[in-house]
């Protein structure tokens, strides 16, 4: 009774045994507790890479991630806050006026700047007595600074934009260096996304007019 009684424990304590690889070397057997698939490993390490760049590639073609440098937005961008940057919404969409875009700047293609679109292909922007005006109405804007404190007229060729920042008397502008091609630009601004005491969905108000 007692020997069926230790063959029946040898018997669960061999079920109960994780099994054992067992791998022919040199005529020699040789017994391993783990046997790791290196090559699935490697394979699964190769497409997670693979899915991580093109998933940085497909954010990077629909998106873009600027800082502000300056204070040429003030009072709706801060100096030092990064905003997200739409690449597609002109694709479904055109360009507005009101709309705040980020582009390389002319003078310099390697510099982005971010303004407002005042006018627009075909339009006629007129700076006086400190209020803007386009196409002969004069826009009303709650957004800027301060009305700015200079002249000037501006007529806008096809294909181009003319672009002002919100703070219209400390802005390197259309004003300064002409109008702004279209193909400059990269992209909507839509959200300040850091820091995240600022978090906010950015506005383009549509410009209204006096008349």
């Amino acid at each position: 009774m007692e020997v069926r009684l230790e063959n029946l424990q040898q018997e669960e304590q061999a079920e109960t045994q994780e099994p054992v690889f067992v791998e022919q070397v040199g005529g020699e057997q040789i017994e391993l507790e783990e046997k790791i698939n290196w090559g699935r490993f490697a394979l699964d390490i190769v497409e997670t890479l693979i899915l991580a760049l093109i998933l940085f590639f497909a954010i990077n073609a629909m998106s873009a991630r600027v800082r502000v440098d300056g204070f040429s937005m003030r009072p709706t961008l801060e100096d030092g806050e990064f905003v997200l940057v739409s690449k597609m919404s002109y694709l479904f969409g055109s360009t507005q006026r009101g709309d705040i875009i980020v582009f390389h700047f002319p003078m310099n293609p390697e510099e982005e700047l971010i303004k407002r679109v005042i006018g627009l292909p075909g339009d006629h922007v007129s700076v006086q007595n400190g209020t803007v005006s386009v196409n002969g109405q004069m826009l009303v804007e709650p957004y800027i600074a301060a009305t700015p404190n200079y002249s000037g007229e501006w007529d806008v060729a096809e294909g181009q934009f003319f672009v002002l920042g919100d703070n219209r008397n400390n802005s390197n502008d259309s004003k300064d260096w002409g109008l702004l091609p279209a193909k400059n630009v990269v992209g909507k601004a839509v959200l300040i996304y850091w820091p995240p005491p600022l978090w906010d969905v950015i506005q383009h108000p549509q410009l209204l007019t006096s008349q």
